[in-house]
C-alpha cells in the first residue's frame, strides 16, 4: 500500500545519494533540499513498505501555485504514483486558497501531459527550449 505524507528532510537524506540515479536528474541534491526548507515550499512523498518511491512538490506564489515537480522512482513507474501524488499536490493548492495551478512539463512527456490533461489541466502556452536549451516546455494551468 502507498501512502502519501508530508516529506522531512529525513526522507530527503534517504534519497539524496541517489536522487538523480533512482528518480531523474533534473535537480540537484542541493536544489532540493532548499526547496524543502523554502518556507513558500510543500513537498509530500510516496512511500511503500516504508520506502520512498516519489515526491512532488510545489510553491506558493503570491497570485498562483505552481508544481515543481512530480517524480516517480525509475523502477516503480506505471504503478499510478504520479496519480497519487498529483490527487495530494491537488489537495494542499485547494487548503492554500489560490485559484490557479500551473506547471511546466516537457513537450515530449506525452505520459505526463495525459495525466495532466485527465486532472482538468489546459495547455496554455510555451517555453522555447526550456529543458535543458533543447526541448520546449509546455506551460498548463487548472483552476482550484
Amino acid at each position: 500500500m502507498i501512502e502519501i505524507k508530508k516529506m522531512t528532510l529525513e526522507d530527503y537524506e534517504k534519497i539524496k545519494d541517489n536522487l538523480q540515479k533512482d528518480f531523474d536528474d533534473f535537480w540537484t541534491p542541493t536544489i532540493l533540499e532548499s526547496e524543502l526548507k523554502n518556507e513558500n515550499s510543500r513537498y509530500v512523498v510516496a512511500k511503500e513498505n516504508n520506502k520512498i518511491v516519489g515526491f512532488a512538490g510545489i510553491i506558493i506564489l503570491p497570485d498562483d501555485i505552481e508544481i515543481t515537480n512530480i517524480v516517480t522512482k525509475k523502477t516503480e513507474r506505471k504503478k499510478g504514483i504520479g496519480k497519487l501524488l498529483l490527487d495530494k499536490i491537488i489537495e494542499i493548492s485547494k487548503e492554500e486558497k489560490k485559484e490557479l495551478l500551473s506547471l511546466e512539463v516537457n513537450e515530449k512527456n506525452l505520459i505526463a501531459i495525459n495525466l495532466y490533461s485527465k486532472f482538468g489541466f489546459e495547455k496554455v502556452g510555451i517555453r522555447k527550449k526550456y529543458y535543458n536549451g533543447i526541448e520546449d516546455a509546455i506551460i498548463m494551468t487548472k483552476k482550484i
